[in-house]
C-alpha cells in the first residue's frame, strides 16, 4: 500500500541526504544530491522551493551554492514536511479517495484507516529528521535505488 507521493518520498529523501552529507557543511549542490538519489534534478528542483518556501530550507545561487537547513533539523518533524508535501489534510482524506467519507457515510476501509492513521500521524509527529538521518548514518542505510 503506497501512502506517500513521489513528492514526499523524494523530499523526505532529499532531506535525510541534507542530514547526512550537508549539516555544517554549509550548502549541499541539488544538481549532486539528484544524481546521488537518482531523481530528476527538474522535479527535485520544485520539491525543495515548496520546502524552502515553507521555511525549512535556505538555497544560495553560484558556484559555492545549493540547499541547506534554515532550521535544525531536530526541530522539523516528518509530519511537518508531508504537510507541505501531502497537504494539511493528507492523515485526513479517505484512503479509497471517496468524497464525503467519514463517521457518518464511512468507505468499507474507513474504520482500519482511522486506526492506521493515529498511528502514522504519531510516528511522522514524534520522528524528527536529524533522527531518521543519524539512523541513516549509523546503520548504513540507503537512500536511493
Amino acid at each position: 500500500m503506497k501512502v506517500l507521493s513521489k513528492p514526499s518520498e523524494y523530499g523526505l529523501r532529499a532531506l535525510m541526504f541534507l542530514v547526512t552529507k550537508g549539516e555544517g557543511k554549509g550548502y549541499v549542490n541539488i544538481r549532486e544530491m539528484a544524481e546521488e538519489l537518482d531523481i530528476s534534478f527538474h522535479f527535485l528542483t520544485k520539491i525543495l522551493q515548496s520546502l524552502t518556501q515553507a521555511g525549512f530550507l535556505v538555497s544560495s545561487r553560484g558556484p559555492n551554492g545549493g540547499i541547506s537547513f534554515a532550521r535544525n533539523p531536530q526541530q522539523i518533524s516528518l509530519l511537518d514536511v508531508l504537510y507541505v508535501l501531502e497537504g494539511q489534510d493528507f492523515l485526513s482524506k479517505c484512503l479509497l479517495g471517496l468524497p464525503g467519507c467519514g463517521d457518518f457515510a464511512p468507505c468499507p476501509m474507513h474504520n482500519s484507516w482511522a486506526v492506521m492513521r493515529v498511528q502514522l500521524r504519531n510516528l511522522f509527529e514524534h520522528t524528527n529528521l536529524s533522527e531518521v538521518g543519524q539512523s541513516v548514518q549509523l546503520e548504513r542505510l540507503r537512500l536511493s535505488p
